[in-house]
């Protein structure tokens, strides 16, 4: 069973290829829905070193972010490298 974690968001590194695919609206949406609501789903990463590598959750990382956040909850998963 997956635990959550929380993790230091300057800890999360995006991949670039990862980073193409957000949307601002999305962002500003999501991050309205979380002050309401909460966070409902973790974001995914994997440990690379001393980072975490993002693996899923990008617009709820950045909706974190935007809310002024310093630490997310994380669900740490096996993932490969891309």
């Amino acid at each position: 069973m997956l635990r959550i974690h929380k993790i230091a968001i300057d800890n999360i590194y995006v991949p670039t290829a990862r980073r193409k695919t957000l949307h601002p609206e999305t962002v500003r949406l999501l991050a309205e829905d979380i002050l309401e609501n909460g966070m409902k789903l973790p974001i995914q990463v994997r440990v690379d070193g001393d980072r975490h590598v993002l693996v899923e959750g990008l617009h709820r990382l950045e909706a974190a972010k935007w809310l002024g956040e310093t630490t997310i909850d994380a669900y740490l998963v096996q993932a490969k490298r891309h």
